[in-house]
């Protein structure tokens, strides 16, 4: 392929990770008709087809996929490459606050924020505990991690996977109580809760558990509290597979209730582009995050 053009390759990337025309234009702040040339233009350079158009959704062919994973990469080497041109690599410096709920902050960015401070070691990080919603436009944070889609026009939003959550209770627990392996095998007070709405208490329903608000006789705001006390023998609790991992006393139970999925969304807001601290943050965010639990 001669005449390589660099922006039709991150068109094709943007296009492949949202898997949504209009959603990739956004994220490149470009016009949907701009970015579906781009692809277009590419598919027909390549003489393969990239995606399979279903409605509204694009779906990786085999090959597409392929091509995928050798554009990152070159993604990457641009990226490396732009701090190299400009000579200011070690100019990267300052403050970037990061928002997120007190599971993720606890068992799950550690490890990434000792990367980002190791790629950059001028930048301080301020990790912000909250499982509110913070405010990016107010600057409560530079960066949020959260469970739901930005809809605030001024906020860049990256959807980086779906995760996975799972009923567990500890050892001790089910040596008093048995081993519950569906929804019929459990009734009563045994539930850990953190939320006792009557919209959380419906989702469980739905999936087949007969519980009410009385069958969560402790609950707590903190999903760590929460975590510590079904961790402690006091029931049944929810919690994101990779949390459970690093507890070897917990077990899976009822197992044959599908798994709990929510979105692992990454947002800031329009300073994204100008701010290089920020941006190199959000990337390792965004890259790690984006990993498999």
């Amino acid at each position: 392929m001669s005449n390589f053009d660099w922006n039709q390759m991150r068109g094709f990337i943007a296009a492949a990770e949202t898997g949504s025309l209009s959603a990739a234009a956004r994220q490149l702040g470009l016009t949907q008709p701009t970015l579906s040339r781009q692809v277009a233009s590419l598919e027909d350079a390549l003489g393969l087809t990239l995606f399979e158009r279903i409605g509204k959704k694009l779906v990786l062919t085999e090959t597409g996929l392929d091509l995928l994973h050798h554009g990152k990469d070159m993604a990457q080497a641009a990226d490396a490459l732009a701090l190299v041109a400009t000579g200011r690599s070690e100019a990267v410096e300052g403050l970037v606050s990061i928002s997120a709920g007190d599971g993720i902050s606890i068992n799950i960015l550690p490890p990434i924020i000792a990367k980002i401070r190791e790629a950059a070691p001028q930048v301080s990080i301020d990790l912000v505990v909250s499982n509110a919603l913070s405010d990016l436009r107010r600057r409560e944070a530079d960066i949020a991690v959260r469970h739901v889609q930005p809809t605030e026009p001024d906020l860049i939003g990256k959807k980086l996977r779906d995760a996975e959550a799972h009923f567990y209770a500890s050892e001790s627990w089910i040596e008093k109580h048995g081993h519950p392996h569906k929804p019929e095998d459990v009734s009563g007070p045994v539930f850990v809760g953190f939320d006792r709405s009557e919209r959380f208490i419906g989702y469980l329903q739905a999936l087949g558990l007969k519980v009410s608000a009385a069958s969560f006789p402790v609950s707590s705001e903190n999903t760590v509290a929460c975590w510590e006390m079904a961790r402690q023998g006091l029931g049944i609790g929810i919690t994101m597979d990779e949390t459970a991992r690093t507890s070897p006393n917990m077990v899976q139970v009822l197992e044959e209730l599908p798994p709990i999925h929510f979105p692992i969304w990454l947002v800031t807001h329009r300073e994204l582009r100008t701010s290089r601290r920020i941006r190199l943050v959000f990337d390792i965010l965004a890259e790690e995050l984006s990993k498999p639990g």
